[in-house]
């Protein structure tokens, strides 16, 4: 599926990978609803990996956002 598909997922708390990673990417997710203290934070997008730590931020790069090999990790 295309990215924006892959969004529309990601947004219903569907976690979402490419076909073409690697098996050290696993997926990505969103966090919404996080606060630091009292202070609401935006929703951002995680990715998990096989590395330590795990999780780190994720930014689709321009190859990322036109790919079309975006599936719904189950």
């Amino acid at each position: 599926m295309e990215f924006s598909e892959a969004l529309t997922q990601l947004k219903k708390g569907k976690r979402i990978r490419r076909t073409s990673w690697s098996a050290g990417e696993e997926f990505v997710f969103e966090v919404a609803n996080h606060k630091w203290g009292d202070n609401v934070i935006n929703p951002f997008m995680l990715i998990k990996t096989n590395e330590v730590p795990a999780y780190s931020v994720f930014q689709p790069n321009s190859c990322e956002v036109l790919a079309n090999d975006w599936e719904v990790v189950k």
